[in-house]
């Protein structure tokens, strides 16, 4: 850039003098935008192929979707910038941002929404909390979570659906107050959550935030088919059609007692059901188009 020349004193020396050449030739360079995102949602647990569309992306040193930098980054072109979604904590729209270490940085507010995977079916709402299956048996609950029913190892509740813990992959779920209950795809059955009546099947009385095995004595009539939760019992089949239940038998778990178990106790009478439930103080189930409480 060429010296500066004075031109003239203005003002009879009283303003500033006017000079030539003093003005930098060269232009800032242009800032980011961003102004899009493709596809604009996804799974919370990420791998999410997406395609960013902006401007000015030179020397890009940072893509970040809700805080989380963009999995196998690609500046295809000025424009275009590829990549995968990282996993989140929190369903919802996220900013994504792209930063450069020429052209600044460009924000798109709300641009990726992360969601709740597809569900193969809603299978249970409680009274304070509901549970749900993902197409590949992963448990999300939501709501109150004071003991623990959401299976999230903490005790704190969510407005929106969380993992339950434990990577387990289940078949069912079923839901009540306090607790919840999962079979797997080899017929385990655990339960979380409040087990203050002993409804967890786990051999104690103390509340859990995470799934827990349901105790071994299920397994005396096979893998276990299907499973229902009340307030203070839990009940289920085995794949043979025998009816298990544990928790409180203040009225008759159906075992001829009326003495409380924390690990299953078979119903007596050898009825083969294709499906049961438990209510508040009772339960019921089908065999062979009978009905039998």
């Amino acid at each position: 850039m060429a010296p500066c020349r004075l031109l003239a004193i203005v003002g009879g020396g009283l303003a500033a003098a006017v000079t030539a050449g003093c003005k930098d030739s060269a232009s800032p360079p242009p800032s980011i935008t961003v102004t899009a995102v493709s596809p604009a949602s996804g799974p919370l647990a990420g791998g999410t192929n997406v395609t960013i569309t902006g401007s000015n992306f030179a020397n890009v040193t940072s893509v970040t979707i809700d805080g989380s930098e963009l999995g196998s980054r690609t500046v295809v072109t000025a424009t275009q910038i590829t990549g995968t979604t990282i996993a989140a904590t929190e369903l919802g729209a996220s900013d994504v941002i792209v930063s450069s270490s020429s052209n600044g940085s460009g924000t798109c507010r709300g641009c990726f929404s992360y969601l709740l995977p597809v569900l193969a079916q809603l299978l249970a709402a409680g009274d304070w909390h509901t549970c749900a299956l993902t197409n590949t048996g992963v448990a999300y609950c939501w709501g109150r979570n004071a003991l623990g029913q959401l299976g999230t190892g903490s005790t704190m509740n969510s407005l929106t659906p969380l993992a339950v813990s434990g990577s387990l992959s289940f078949t069912a779920v079923a839901v009540d107050g306090t607790h919840s209950c999962g079979l797997t795809s080899a017929g385990a059955a655990y339960c979380w959550g409040g087990n203050e009546e002993r409804q967890l099947g786990n051999g104690s009385t103390a509340d859990s935030p995470v799934p827990v095995a349901v105790a071994s004595a299920l397994a005396a009539g096979g893998a276990a088919g299907s499973t229902s939760g009340s307030s203070d019992h839990t009940c289920a089949l085995t794949a043979a059609g025998a009816a298990y239940c544990w928790g409180s038998n203040a009225a008759g778990l159906g075992d001829g007692s009326t003495t409380s178990s924390s690990r299953p106790v078979a119903v007596a009478g050898g009825v083969r059901f294709s499906a049961i439930v438990a209510g508040p103080m009772h339960s019921c189930g089908l065999a062979a188009g009978a009905a039998y409480c």
